[in-house]
């Protein structure tokens, strides 16, 4: 007998037998029932057409509406079968075709036709349903199914495959009503045993062709084989063919969809990136389409110039960007001001809401949203304060990609904090996918389908426009981050993350104490990315070059550049806010025994809270260097307990007199300027008779403490010297 196929919603293969495969081609006919084209739809078409089967499919119910109901929440469906059955009725008297129904926005096809087919014809039924572990939708009906010694019992109506005359006579062998249940009209079929005998109908009850992953999830492992994704179903060892988000598990699936059906592999990466994808070109900014660029500040946040100087260098026309500013943070007041005063009128349109309006953040986001369909705009912008887009191509490469919304990855330095889940609970809270650290590190590199966005996304206006798919950015008890990705879960919204190149880092307000003078100096900890792009030296890392001659302005006394005139400046604002100096004398209360052989006008950098940034900028900073300057002597972290900001006037405390220092060694950074702010001062070894009083900026004099290296304060004669002292390793 030779076999023709039909596929009804997915896909069909070739079956071995007498017809050759170009023939068996022609005779397959694949069917699915799809009202919108959805992203899930989308994914549904291309695993088709990664199995060749493009055109053999036939779509069914496109652009009409929906009268099945909600199926999500509610039994119903029939509208499916209805659709079905007008379709397959040329095919009515057709014994010998095989004919295959599945699902489309929550169906993946993995295997080929060829196999799909096979695998049928080994099963030896005329119609073979999907098996899932639940009895949907009328659980009453458990106890009546037949018994089965291994696998799922129960049947699913998402994807089925058999002969066309006897699916034709199954579909049509009573009325449905569209808002009918169809899971339950072929459940009733299949449990009259006088009907399961006459059309010969079976279930796949080890997933051998249909994997429903509902109540499943365990059951399966994503697997490679060469290059190619698939699943490895590990409780019946069998190879699913087709896969099915059913009820609960669409997330899983949208997770399984990163790999499957030819969307990445182990060689080439992302393959799926590619796909409906632009290209902008520099010379014609005229083609790039309106954005609203929407920057929300709720929160006190580090680094805010660098924030706002990352947004300003975004290479996409400024005559295309609107901008939307809404900062909730009374500190932040001057610095958003100083942006607008400076770069305002660069942009198509700007709207601010400054904090002294009293608008809360969802308002705040709905306001936005009007906005950019105000200036008509063709995509959302949203980024929070905390994303630094280090990348100044990001706005043009998130527009190429050609998403619903898609967020750039976006990662702590040095942590496993990121702007995306890669798998949440069943609550809705973080969990952690298998391939979340991959994605973070840029192991894996591609556009992934993930549950929850978050500090920066480009939404298309084709969400923003329609009422059903407009972000929402309140849901319950939520906050604004989990309404809008739960509320587009809700509607089967996709979200994606894109690692395919670097965009830039989030900073962290975790520990962003504005109370503090200069609160970003104390950052060292938590943001010490941005932390050593403002304050370490430019030229720090030369200091490492093998062919970089180290400065000696006296023996055995080595000079490196190590932190910024920024740093030098704001570490002054800091003692000098605080202003509590010693007064010079030898009794020293901060001490531990009171007193204090060599006294200096200073402040400790305990009395100002920056001891442990201090002790970890020696570690991090200072110990490289100590290592280069005198080698042999390792010890870290170095021991330091005398770290402190020393004052040189005039009519205060102009000089020192000689000494050791109770060190290994010392370290002295120059705060201010020589010949500038101050005249005079300088620090003279007395044993060598050699002094450095051409002091730089930022630069640090290190020298081994105690007996070989006795040195003396010069004197300041006009001015306000300020210099960074620590007695390492005492």
């Amino acid at each position: 007998m030779v076999h023709k196929v039909i596929f009804i919603v997915l896909l069909v293969g070739y079956i071995v037998g007498e017809v050759k495969p170009a023939e068996k081609q022609e005779d397959f006919l694949i069917f699915t029932v799809a009202t919108n084209e959805t992203e899930g739809f989308k994914r549904f078409t291309r695993s088709v057409r990664a199995n060749g089967l493009v055109d053999n499919l036939k779509v069914l119910g496109l652009g009409k509406t929906w009268k099945g109901g909600d199926v999500k929440k509610f039994a119903g469906g029939g509208q499916k079968i209805n659709l079905f059955k007008e379709a397959l009725e040329e095919y009515k008297d057709d014994t010998e075709r095989i004919v295959l129904f599945t699902d489309s926005y929550d169906v993946i096809f993995i295997g080929s036709g060829e196999l799909i087919i096979d695998k049928f014809l080994s099963f030896d039924a005329r119609v073979l349903f999907s098996a899932e572990g639940y009895c949907w939708p009328d659980k009453s009906l458990a106890s009546k199914y037949p018994e089965t010694n291994r696998g799922k019992r129960y049947l699913n109506s998402g994807g089925f495959i058999g002969y066309a005359s006897d699916v034709y006579a199954i579909v049509s062998s009573s009325d449905i009503k569209d808002q009918d249940d169809d899971q339950l009209f072929y459940t009733k079929i299949y449990l009259d045993d006088e009907l399961r005998k006459k059309y010969n109908i079976k279930l796949d009850h080890k997933a051998e062709i249909f994997q429903n992953l509902n109540g499943a999830v365990g059951d399966v492992e994503l697997r490679f084989k060469g290059n190619d994704a698939y699943i490895q179903n590990t409780a019946y060892n069998t190879v699913p063919l087709i896969v099915h988000g059913n009820g609960a598990s669409k997330l899983v699936l949208n997770s399984l969809g990163n790999y499957l059906a030819q969307a990445w592999n182990l060689e080439e990466g992302c393959l799926n990136c590619w796909d409906d994808t632009i290209e902008l070109q520099k010379d014609q900014p005229e083609t790039y389409p309106v954005l609203l660029i929407a920057v929300f500040i709720e929160k006190p946040t580090p680094f805010m110039e660098e924030f706002f100087e990352r947004i300003y260098a975004q290479a996409y026309p400024k005559s295309k960007l609107h901008l939307f500013l809404r900062n909730n943070v009374p500190y932040h007041e001057k610095i958003v001001e100083m942006f607008v005063k400076e770069h305002g009128d660069e942009y198509k349109s700007l709207k601010q809401i400054k904090p002294d309006d009293n608008i809360n953040e969802v308002t705040a986001k709905d306001l936005s949203i009007d906005y950019c369909l105000q200036k008509k705009c063709s995509g959302y912008f949203l980024i929070d304060s905390e994303a630094h887009l280090d990348n100044v191509h990001t706005f043009k490469l998130l527009v190429e990609q050609q998403r619903g919304i898609v967020a750039p990855l976006l990662v702590r330095p040095f942590k496993a904090w990121s702007n995306f889940w890669g798998a949440i609970t069943d609550d809705g809270f973080y969990a952690r996918s298998s391939d979340y650290m991959q994605i973070i590190n840029n192991d894996r590199r591609g556009l992934w389908n993930v549950p929850f966005v978050s500090n920066c996304y480009l939404i298309n206006a084709t969400l923003i426009n329609n009422k059903a798919t407009r972000p929402v950015y309140a849901f319950g008890d939520l906050d604004t981050d989990m309404a809008f990705a739960q509320a587009n879960r809700e509607r089967d919204i996709f979200m994606y993350v894109s690692n395919r190149l670097e965009f830039g880092h989030l900073v962290s307000p975790d520990n962003y104490d504005i109370k503090l003078t200069n609160p970003d100096i104390y950052q060292i900890f938590d943001n010490k990315l941005d932390w050593q792009r403002r304050y370490i030296h430019e030229n720090y890392t030369e200091n490492f070059n093998p062919n970089h001659t180290h400065i000696q302005p006296c023996p055995d006394v080595y000079w490196f550049p190590i932190v910024t005139d920024r740093f030098a400046e704001e570490l002054i604002q800091v003692m000098e806010a605080f202003g509590k100096w010693s007064d010079g004398t030898n009794t020293d209360p901060r001490l531990s025994g009171g007193y204090e052989n060599v006294p200096t006008r200073d402040i400790h950098m305990t009395q100002v809270n920056y001891e442990p940034q201090w002790l970890y900028f020696l570690k991090e900073y200072v110990r490289p260097l100590q290592e280069l300057a005198f080698t042999g002597y390792y010890h870290d972290p170095p021991r330091s307990l005398m770290n402190f900001v020393v004052r040189y006037r005039p009519d205060e405390q102009p000089s020192l007199k000689p000494h050791h220092d109770s060190s290994t060694y010392t370290i002295n950074i120059a705060l201010n300027r020589a010949g500038i702010d101050y005249e005079g001062g300088g620090c003279r070894f007395i044993r060598y008779d050699c002094s450095v009083t051409d002091t730089k900026r930022g630069w640090m004099l290190m020298h081994p403490g105690r007996l070989t290296h006795y040195h003396e304060g010069l004197r300041v004669t006009k001015g306000t010297r300020y210099i960074m002292i620590s007695f390492v390793d005492p």
